[in-house]
């Protein structure tokens, strides 16, 4: 099982919070900015780097959130690959410098935008939006029903205790 630690930003300013829109092959979802932690580099640090690189903006990292820990099952893995993924989610709130967003180039992101909240559920988000949301007292949507994929991160697991 492969395991991927990364750290995220909840930003939110007048009603809205900053999304990006995540890509990997026919899979897709907006998502917060953040990204894998590198070797040695500090979550904070993680969160200033990815929030410039997916949306062109400057972040100051705030308060420590919470800590997300689940395991999922990948599609699209080499064969013989073990499709389990461990991934250790690290959420800060953050605010940015005004500025005009820039979407990544090359990157796992293709777009960056401003969300009002109550627009939330016309979008396919990834489970880590609900879960900022939640742990930064945002949550406005109620939780999706099961059965239904709109909050769902597309062919995971549950998450394993």
């Amino acid at each position: 099982m492969d395991l991927r630690v990364a750290a995220y930003a909840v930003v939110e300013r007048r009603g809205k919070i900053l999304l990006t829109h995540w890509r990997r092959g026919h899979l897709h979802g907006w998502t917060l900015p953040g990204g894998g932690i590198e070797n040695g580099e500090d979550p904070r640090d993680t969160v200033v780097r990815e929030v410039a690189e997916e949306t062109g903006l400057e972040a100051r990292v705030g308060k420590l959130l919470g800590v997300d820990s689940r395991v999922m099952v990948r599609e699209e893995v080499p064969a013989g690959d073990n499709p389990e993924l461990h991934t250790i989610r690290i959420v800060y709130r953050a605010t940015v410098i005004d500025g005009p967003l820039r979407n990544e180039i090359d990157g796992s992101s293709d777009e960056a935008r401003w969300v009002a909240l109550r627009d939330l559920k016309s979008l396919r988000t990834l489970s880590l939006v609900q879960t900022g949301l939640r742990m930064a007292g945002l949550n406005r949507r109620p939780a999706a029903k099961p059965g239904k994929g709109a909050n769902r991160q597309s062919r995971t697991a549950k998450p394993r205790k």
